[in-house]
């Protein structure tokens, strides 16, 4: 609304129009002067009229040619009002508010012009039914309007006006009442309310400023003039209107049609009025087209009645069937809402509510490595199986269980009065019955899980038990998969002592608690130093020092382990950095840095490792980072991730190397530089022949493919001989030196560099 108020446009209609009712009042008095006024005022309200309607033509295809309509009509009220408004500046004594011959013709060209608009743009009414409700009710407000029309042409308000100039003005009610009915009842119209309104008021209020008395048309009162200016403005407004509305996004759009209009009706009882007051008079001419009007629009409004009777009967019969879909779909609905919709079996929303009500025992079956199924067959493959899943599982359970499926590839049996050992022999079942191979794309594959078994017990509530189901099946993930593990108190106690070390873990970067210590790595054939792998550690304000092996698995499952990583680089960066600076001759000194997979996967991980080097001033060749196996197994992103390392220049070592499943495919796809002999292969080196089988075929795979080769555990002259007779360069143990706090590298890096040992 504030767009149309502030339209320059529409300022400037109204400013003419203001204009000419002060100009009406100077000219009291004035007839002629006023008649001027009228007719040079109407000009630029037509042209705005024909030019707004030619603007809208683009809009769209579909009211294109009623705007066309419009803006021709537009055009004949421009020139015909020109006409008349020279002739009344030219010729004074002839100016006149009825308009010439010439005038006239051109006003009813336009609107007939306008009456062929508004039978042009379609109705957007679809079915046979919709069409002839439709065209009743138009018909019965055209009938109304023409009875009302015919009675005022005949015998007009004003005896000396023309019967021309009535029918004219009774043609104008006629078009009006049309347009009204076409706004009202049509559902798709051709502009928004707020613009069709001032257009269809314009004819109206023009038609029955006629009806007014014959003194009031004969005096020459300026509001008499204002009325006749009146309409011109409303008809002039509404392509404006239309045009800002489409503009700030509020095209007509759809109008719903409403089963019964009041419009019709309301003219039927115009023409019933009309029909009364005729009644009494001499005019039979009148009295037979009112009669007419009322045997037309009684038979309209019978036919009206009639198709709004078989509205009702149909309502009460789709009533009836729709009541009746309506339970049917209550039941389905029911039924969906407890069902899952890929296997059938019950969801998680029926499984708690029969396990609120039920004491018993519950196995938690997650299978092992489903991820691997979508991943590399497709989610169709997946789903296959995991509907096979759901048939072996009914297959293994008593009549009276409950399989649910709670979602993904996660499972659980409800078993009612049972057991721990009965709830066990059925896990083993299930187990037996998933391990049997099965077909899926023409693969073979054998699916495994881990099962979690918990029983019911008194104080304890459904959440609770399901939760005891979880934590020991988690446990069964943790001793290997494919195994059952019944909940006890101590896995209990051991969860709830890993959440809350998990939560502490949340807080202890920003608290400081971490620190690195840095173990030596040494080339065997001179014993120097040449580099440190950094090692963390918790400095926990209660615990005290906590170890790795405790938190760090912890801290990869969390999440916690990108934060805490990401401080242990940029530290180890900062510290060889220092070292640099204070020993100038240890500018070679290389610092190896361990990341886990999910930092690795981590998005903007290279970016930090480029950032790391750049704060700190460190050289990329100084910098070793050192992956696991299994962070790197077929892990397309931690691949791309090692590349991009790679061409920052930074070394990369396959820790633990040996301890993995697919250790020489990946020799071929990641771009290490060194390989790092587990510690196992080290420790009974000299006592087991196939240790040090292990540890000689991982040094000539590291010769042959070019990568420096570092044996870690190293502790005894005996260990470092064997291993360097193997053909490794580097090692790394309690041999060379415990892990250091920072403040004592450089001193043993001073000792082990100036004094060879023999």
């Amino acid at each position: 609304m504030r767009a149309i108020r502030r339209d320059p446009v529409l300022l400037a209609l109204f400013a003419v129009t203001v204009a000419g009712f002060l100009l009406f009042g100077i000219f009291q008095g004035d007839r002629t002067r006023q008649i001027q006024v009228l007719w040079v005022a109407q000009v630029p309200m037509d042209a705005a009229l024909a030019y707004g309607a030619w603007r809208l033509r683009a809009l769209g295809a579909l009211y294109r040619r009623f705007w066309s309509a419009i803006a021709f009509a537009g055009c004949s009220f421009t020139a015909g009002d020109s006409f008349q408004a020279l002739s009344s500046l030219l010729a004074p004594e002839r100016a006149s508010t009825s308009g010439g011959t010439v005038q006239s013709a051109f006003f009813t060209i336009g609107m007939f012009s306008n009456v062929m608009a508004c039978m042009l743009f379609p109705q957007g009414l679809k079915t046979a039914r919709e069409k002839l409700v439709f065209w009743l009710d138009a018909t019965t407000v055209l009938v109304a309007g023409g009875v009302t029309a015919w009675c005022f042409a005949v015998n007009p308000v004003d005896a000396q006006l023309d019967r021309v100039t009535a029918s004219i003005t009774a043609a104008l009610v006629v078009v009006g009442g049309f347009s009204a009915t076409k706004v009202a009842l049509v559902p798709r119209p051709p502009m928004a309310r707020i613009a069709a309104w001032p257009m269809v008021a314009a004819p109206v209020v023009q038609g029955l400023a006629a009806f007014l008395p014959g003194p009031f048309q004969r005096h020459d009162h300026y509001y008499v003039f204002m009325v006749l200016l009146l309409p011109s403005l409303l008809i002039a407004i509404g392509p404006r209107i239309q045009e800002v509305t489409a503009r700030i996004g509020g095209a007509a759009g759809s109008v719903r049609r409403r089963p019964y209009s009041l419009l019709p009706y309301g003219m039927s009882a115009l023409t019933f009025v009309v029909f009364i007051l005729v009644l009494p008079g001499d005019a039979s001419t009148r009295l037979w087209g009112a009669t007419a009007g009322v045997v037309v629009i009684t038979a309209l409004v019978a036919g009206r009645q009639l198709i709004a009777f078989q509205d009702n009967v149909r309502l009460v019969g789709r009533l009836d069937v729709a009541v009746e879909r309506l339970v049917d779909q209550e039941t389905l609905l029911r039924e969906q809402a407890s069902t899952d919709g890929l296997t059938g079996l019950a969801n998680r929303s029926r499984f708690n509510q029969e396990l609120a009500g039920t004491t018993g025992t519950v196995l938690l079956i997650d299978l092992d490595d489903f991820k691997t199924v979508n991943d590399t067959m497709g989610h169709a493959a997946g789903d296959a199986l995991l509907v096979e899943v759901a048939g072996r599982l009914c297959a293994a359970v008593r009549d009276g269980d409950l399989v649910a499926r709670l979602g993904g590839d996660e499972f659980t049996v409800l078993l009612p009065d049972c057991d721990s050992a009965g709830a066990g022999r059925v896990a083993e079942d299930i187990l037996r019955r998933l391990a049997e191979p099965l077909t899926l794309d023409g693969r073979i594959i054998t699916t495994r899980a881990s099962i979690g078994v918990a029983g019911s017990r008194p104080g304890e509530g459904a959440s609770t038990l399901l939760g005891n189901a979880d934590i020991a099946m988690y446990e069964a993930k943790r001793r290997g998969r494919s195994t059952w593990v019944i909940y006890s108190d101590e896995m209990g106690a051991k969860i709830s002592a890993e959440a809350q070390l998990v939560r502490e873990l949340g807080a202890a970067v920003e608290a400081g608690q971490f620190t690195l210590v840095y173990q030596p790595i040494v080339r065997l054939d001179d014993q120097r130093m040449t580099g440190v792998e950094a090692l963390i550690r918790w400095n926990h304000p209660t615990r005290g020092v906590v170890s790795p092996v405790d938190f760090i698995p912890l801290a990869e499952r969390s999440g916690h382990i990108v934060a805490i990583g990401g401080w242990a680089l940029r530290e180890a960066c900062r510290q060889a950095a220092h070292w640099r600076s204070a020993f100038p001759a240890a500018e070679d000194l290389t610092v190896n840095v361990n990341v886990a997979g999910p930092q690795l996967r981590t998005a903007g991980f290279v970016d930090e490792v480029a950032a790391a080097l750049r704060d700190s001033g460190l050289p990329a060749s100084c910098l070793s980072i050192e992956v696991t196996e299994t962070a790197v197994l077929d892990d397309e992103e931690s691949a791309e991730a090692m590349l991009r390392l790679r061409g920052l220049g930074i070394r990369l070592a396959l820790d633990d190397f040996g301890t993995a499943a697919s250790s020489l495919g990946l020799l071929l796809t990641v771009p290490v530089t060194t390989l790092k002999l587990d510690r196992s292969f080290v420790e009974s080196i000299t006592t087991v022949g196939r240790q040090a089988a292990v540890a000689t075929a991982v040094s000539q795979m590291a010769t042959a493919l070019d990568f420096s080769s570092v044996a870690e555990g190293i502790e005894t002259d005996e260990q470092r001989v064997l291993i360097q007779s193997l053909g490794y360069q580097y090692g790394q143990g309690y041999l060379f030196g415990r892990p250091l706090p920072p403040d004592e590298v450089g001193d043993r890096w001073a000792e082990m560099n100036t004094v060879r040992t023999d």
